[in-house]
């Protein structure tokens, strides 16, 4: 598949003139990126091109109808300046699961692996090495067909483009348990990453910045008693020694972070239990001073902790851990990612 890639290569790199030493997120992207696109009921040759503007039809479908998927994944490079990636495959698999409910063709796995890992080669010198810093990877999918007809499309892009970024979130996390919006319903795309989805998460979203908080943990839609998610990522909630974590559904992404998340906590001795939490326990727990952490899980953040939450006009603080769950699994991951550490899952990658 490798050998019928093609590449068209910039004629100046514009790294020079990117602070590797201070990246923002997502927003600096590298040279060049991949491109395939689906038409005549097949995928043709992926194509690896400068990263560029993409013009499109107006009667376009992605822009009456949402066809539109995407991935968050990371690169990085260890000591011995190798490349990695983490549970690529899952990815692969996870957008195509995205792409069944969306009516989306499915990419082939050796168009998405060869592509991916023959891009990191050309761009290769665009992975950071910085502590924390990595290189983000968009592959992401949407309708290009054209007509006003509400129906699939009968062509698609899949592009992968990548963004040399540093850590996700800084500071403290505030959060407010939302009471009137839901992120997904029952029978939805929830499970999938559908850009829709977050889209509609903007709106809440504001409404609780607008009362000082960051982001929003998002509750069952039918009775908004049970916690589902935290913003755009997985949550986990520790009372006493136990680790809890929502169980997936149409409602919830089946987070790569929050499988691994599980896994190494298993393994390191931390009870975990995967169930529906209600928002009840939640706050009885803080009242009580049994609620130790909160953290949301996510390719992005890797985990990002709680430090308070707000409930029906009440705030609750999360006491300050010195070696939290939160700090302990962060460090496992990011050090499996980084080949620090052995990788006794097969979860390390290299290009």
């Amino acid at each position: 598949m490798t050998s019928q890639i093609e590449i068209q290569r910039i004629e100046k790199s514009k790294i020079a003139s990117v602070d590797f030493n201070n990246l923002p997120f997502g927003s600096v992207y590298s040279d060049h990126m991949l491109e395939c696109n689906f038409k005549n009921g097949a995928w043709q040759t992926p194509v690896i091109k400068p990263f560029a503007p993409i013009s499109l039809d107006p009667s376009s479908k992605i822009f009456h109808y949402g066809q539109s998927i995407f991935e968050g994944m990371k690169a990085y490079k260890d000591t011995e300046n190798n490349t990695l990636l983490f549970r690529p495959l899952d990815n692969w698999k996870r957008l195509n699961k995205s792409a069944e409910r969306l009516m989306i063709p499915q990419i082939p796995e050796e168009i998405f692996m060869d592509g991916l890992k023959e891009l990191l080669k050309v761009d290769n010198d665009w992975i950071p090495t910085n502590e924390g810093s990595s290189l983000y990877i968009r592959p992401f999918m949407f309708a290009t067909g054209s007509g006003f007809h509400a129906s699939p499309a009968n062509e698609y892009k899949f592009i992968i483009a990548t963004a040399p970024s540093g850590a996700y979130f800084a500071g403290k996390v505030k959060v407010l348990i939302e009471e009137k919006y839901a992120r997904a319903a029952n029978g939805g795309v929830g499970y999938a990453k559908a850009g829709g989805n977050y889209a509609a998460q903007f709106y809440p979203t504001q409404l609780a910045m607008d009362k000082g908080y960051n982001q929003v943990i998002w509750t069952d839609d039918n009775t908004h008693q049970f916690i589902e998610e935290a913003g755009a990522m997985n949550i986990f909630i520790r009372i006493n020694d136990t680790l809890i974590t929502s169980p997936t559904s149409d409602r919830i992404l089946d987070g790569i972070t929050r499988k691994s998340i599980l896994q190494i906590a298993e393994d390191a001795g931390i009870q975990t239990e995967v169930r529906k939490i209600s928002v009840g326990e939640v706050v009885e727990a803080a009242k009580n001073g049994n609620l130790k952490e909160m953290f949301g899980a996510g390719t992005a953040a890797v985990i990002s902790p709680i430090a308070g939450f707000g409930y029906q006009e009440n705030d609750y603080e999360l006491p300050v851990l010195e070696n939290s769950f939160a700090s302990q699994l962060k460090k496992k991951i990011t050090e499996i990612q980084t080949n620090k550490v052995a990788d006794p899952y097969g979860w390390r990658v290299f290009v």
